[in-house]
């Protein structure tokens, strides 16, 4: 199939252009500005959502779309700005591309902060932050699309993602993995940790996120939707996490604590309904491999 991936230099895209290819995919990678690196095989698309008179056609066979804003916290900063790229953007995309399929990335955030554990598809949704609520529109207006007719779509709600392909880890220091590694390799002095270190969250690799992608895509069909949480559903407190990157790199990661601010105790996914609908299971997402690789990028990268 050709396939069209927005957001395909950033991190998960490049991960997801990178699967499409080694699946026998035709693949465009959507970039805003030319001379991004891309994985091999995939042939750079200048264009800006938010100027749709300059995106590509197509016509493609299918659509996953990746290009976001993603920082919970800059979200309530800007809110007018997380809305115009997740919801116009997104909208833009869907009445400028033809495309049958379409794979839409989006988050756990859309559920907030539920009670029941591990999180379901069924649960309710309620996202606390502008950025939950601007996936949530988003995801509205690709199933609602779906309902005409005219594509068929999977959405793909994913958790924590980290590790590395290509020697590609994730480069946002805002996030636990990435910041802890950092404070490893000597690049930070400190990790500043909430409370006494005790909130859950789980792991996913991103190259098994990736692989979710290329089976979602193959299983749209035209007036269809579906919607899937993808995570790998093992849970880890903050201070385990901190834990095993000591372990795996040799290094201490200092800590310190702040003052408890509210926050959900546990955030944990339930993928069973991906594993029968579409027998994806993650293989890549024990922890320590993705420390480990993610080690590995970091300091291969600083050299």
């Amino acid at each position: 199939m050709r396939i069209l991936v927005t957001g395909a230099a950033g991190y998960v895209g490049y991960a997801v252009a990178r699967r499409l290819v080694a699946a026998g995919h035709e693949v465009d990678g959507l970039v805003r500005r030319a001379g991004a690196v891309l994985p091999a095989g995939v042939r750079e698309v200048a264009g800006d959502l938010l100027e749709p008179g300059g995106l590509p056609e197509g016509p493609y066979d299918g659509v996953c779309h990746l290009a976001a804003l993603t920082r919970v916290r800059e979200s309530f900063a800007g809110p007018l700005r997380f809305f115009a790229s997740n919801v116009q953007g997104t909208v833009n995309l869907l009445e400028a591309v033809d495309a049958p399929r379409v794979v839409y990335g989006s988050t756990a955030a859309v559920y907030g902060a539920p009670e029941r554990q591990p999180i379901p598809e069924t649960e309710a949704t309620a996202p606390t932050s502008p950025y939950g609520a601007s996936k949530l529109a988003a995801e509205q207006a690709v199933r609602f699309h779906a309902r005409t007719g005219a594509i068929g779509a999977v959405v793909l709600r994913t958790f924590n993602v980290a590790g590395s392909v290509d020697g590609r880890g994730d480069p946002d220091e805002t996030r636990l993995i990435p910041k802890a590694l950092a404070v490893a390799a000597g690049r930070a002095p400190h990790l500043e940790v909430n409370g006494d270190g005790s909130a859950v969250r789980e792991y996913l690799h991103v190259d098994d996120l990736a692989a979710a992608y290329v089976l979602a895509l193959e299983a749209a069909r035209p007036g269809e939707e579906r919607v899937y949480n993808v995570g790998s559903g093992a849970g880890a407190a903050v201070h385990e996490v901190v834990a095993a990157v000591e372990e795996v790199t040799g290094r201490p990661v200092p800590t310190l604590r702040r003052p408890p601010r509210p926050e959900p105790p546990v955030l944990v996914c339930d993928a069973s309904a991906i594993a029968a609908g579409l027998g994806w299971r993650p293989a890549r997402s024990a922890l320590p491999d993705i420390i480990s690789g993610s080690w590995d990028a970091l300091t291969h990268r600083n050299g």
